[in-house]
């Protein structure tokens, strides 16, 4: 069983913990399977809304397939007024960091982050408030502005408050699917925010903040048939509609017709599988269900703004 280590130090925010923790905590009612263990260096902390948090437990053992998550904490406005964590903290975090074990961080949680000593030529963020301040305390990272979530290597960092849960919810699509982590999303009623077409983040939450049932079941038919053609009548069937209220339907809820979001769907897949260079452009759109590859040129640039060749050149 996967175990999620939330570490909850001082002063800790309570939307920057409970974010998370909610997500693995629905994730587990969908049939997930975690461990979540509340832990700090002390048995009770009082966070920064005056709650106080107990029956924490002792810095655990993790291994392979776990995750650890440090909560933001205040610092009202200014980075440089978060204190450095006891040694027991940075020895723990620099320990499974050596491990390869996947570390985590919200908010403010990038600077004990950054005095464990994991950000060193590392990109990262934080809230937007306090990048120029997380660059300036430690000039070795690489500080991304204006972003969600940054992954680089096993170490991965988000920005304030509810990007927690947009952090959350990309790891559990890693573990259990673009399908999963739709659904999850549409329970708790939240849904990813993009940041133009970063690699670490996905399509597959997009187009899902409405609350009509008929068209969230086509786009769960499409994420996993998305390589097929499907008519657009068998879609209607699946929502219980004709082909002409379906097309209105999914038009008014998510902008687009089912073929344009099918289209889009494959165009994330072929994104994904271009980072496997033995596929040729052309082996790629035959597999992702474009009619040829000529098409499947045509619609890459006209969405992602290049090429598949640019976007392969650009791929580090």
């Amino acid at each position: 069983m996967p175990r999620v280590a939330f570490l909850i130090l001082d002063a800790v925010h309570l939307l920057d913990l409970a974010g998370p923790v909610q997500v693995f905590s629905e994730a587990c009612e969908m049939g997930a399977d975690y461990q979540m263990i509340h832990c700090s260096t002390q048995p009770a902390v009082k966070s920064a809304q005056g709650l106080t948090l107990s029956d924490l437990v002792p810095l655990p053992d993790l291994g392979p397939g776990d995750l650890i998550l440090v909560a933001g904490c205040r610092v009202g406005g200014n980075l440089r007024t978060l204190r450095c964590p006891p040694d027991e903290v940075l020895q723990w975090l620099q320990k499974h960091h050596r491990l390869g074990i996947s570390i985590t961080s919200v908010c403010s949680g990038a600077g004990v982050l950054g005095y464990a000593g994991l950000l060193s030529g590392r990109k990262c963020t934080t809230h937007h408030l306090l990048t120029s301040h997380l660059q300036e305390m430690f000039p070795k990272a690489k500080v991304q502005d204006n972003r969600l979530y940054v992954t680089d290597g096993n170490i991965t960092t988000s920005a304030g408050i509810a990007s927690g849960m947009d952090m959350a919810l990309h790891f559990i699509e890693q573990q259990h699917g673009a399908l999963f982590a739709a659904k999850l999303a549409r329970d708790m009623v939240v849904y990813h925010r993009r940041q133009g077409m970063d690699l670490q983040d996905s399509l597959y939450l997009q187009y899902r903040a409405h609350l009509h049932s008929g068209v969230h079941r086509v786009q769960d038919f499409l994420i996993e048939h998305a390589h097929e053609q499907v008519p657009l009548a068998q879609l209607a069937e699946l929502a219980h509609l004709s082909p002409r209220h379906l097309t209105r339907a999914f038009k008014e809820h998510t902008g687009l017709t089912p073929l344009q979001y099918q289209q889009r769907l494959r165009l994330e897949k072929a994104r994904q599988l271009m980072q496997n260079r033995t596929l040729t452009v052309e082996r790629i759109a035959e597999l992702c269900g474009f009619e040829d590859a000529r098409h499947f040129r045509r619609l890459y640039r006209e969405l992602l703004g290049v090429s598949p060749r640019e976007a392969r050149a650009l791929q580090v």
